[in-house]
């Protein structure tokens, strides 16, 4: 990657590693399970929204991070889209599920070579916070939104902040984004200005949304959590702010009914690209 957002966080520079490489490597087993975790916790409001948008027949989409596919396949089952080209750096779990209308492709979307065409809607979906320089990338993104198409990012957002009760849920959520920040880059603290980046490439009108699902113990996204603990769980005791009995016991806690905590939230911000003048 080229081009790095200064730090945001008080002089930490950015780690240089990425998603993928350092972390969640799409050869470990079981890393398209917890994609799908998230994605059962996730694609209910990302479908609703892309509906509410108007996504469907005649619709050509591009959905970037595409994962296991789950949002590629339903918009062209449910919203009955035209066509999904679905990117990611790794297509092996896209390719595991083959669709007619879905065409895989294995790509990164920060070079500069990356240019698939225009489409109706560009669907991109926890990419942007693993990345630098998030500006230029929704810029670019922006390029690849035919006129009179949207563009949809999401990302998100950590409620973990210093004003969140201590709990074992709340030590391992902040040792995660600080591992993460420290290993790959992640940076949650710029995705409220998502809406802001959308209007900056010339988009408009803007408009976002949050969705916070529930904490609840066996659910879809107390188990993304804990897997997710555990596939990072290096990088988090390399902070210092927790050992790995800490994370333990935070998964304990999220399978516990004691557990009040809430869930980092799915920020969803889009934009309209204006029709182009006759």
């Amino acid at each position: 990657m080229t081009g790095v957002d200064p730090p945001s966080d008080g002089g930490r520079a950015p780690g240089h590693g990425r998603y993928g490489e350092q972390v969640f490597r799409p050869e470990e087993r079981g890393e398209d399970e917890r994609i799908d975790l998230g994605a059962l916790a996730y694609d209910e409001t990302t479908m609703a929204r892309l509906r509410l948008l108007g996504a469907g027949p005649g619709w050509t989409c591009l959905d970037v991070g595409a994962g296991t596919g789950t949002v590629a396949r339903r918009l062209l089952a449910e919203a009955g889209v035209e066509s999904v080209l679905a990117v990611d750096r790794d297509v092996r779990f896209l390719a595991a599920h083959p669709v007619p209308g879905l065409t895989a492709l294995e790509a990164d979307v920060t070079a500069d070579a990356f240019s698939p065409g225009a489409f109706r809607l560009v669907h991109v979906r926890f990419v942007l916070m693993h990345l630098p320089a998030a500006d230029r990338m929704v810029t670019k993104l922006a390029g690849l939104v035919a006129p009179g198409g949207v563009l949809v990012v999401s990302d998100a957002v950590d409620l973990t902040t210093e004003l969140a009760p201590v709990t074992p849920y709340t030590r391992a959520m902040q040792a995660m984004w600080q591992g993460l920040g420290d290993s790959i880059g992640t940076d949650v603290s710029r995705v409220p200005r998502h809406p802001e980046l959308l209007r900056a490439a010339g988009l408009e009108p803007v408009a976002a949304e949050i969705h916070v699902p529930p904490l609840e113990p066996g659910s879809p996204i107390s188990r993304f959590w804990a897997d997710t603990w555990g596939r990072a769980r290096e990088a988090m005791v390399a902070t210092g702010l927790v050992d790995d009995a800490g994370i333990d016991e935070a998964v304990r806690y999220l399978n516990s009914p004691a557990c009040t905590a809430l869930s980092a939230g799915m920020l969803t911000a889009w934009g309209w690209k204006r029709e182009e003048a006759p």
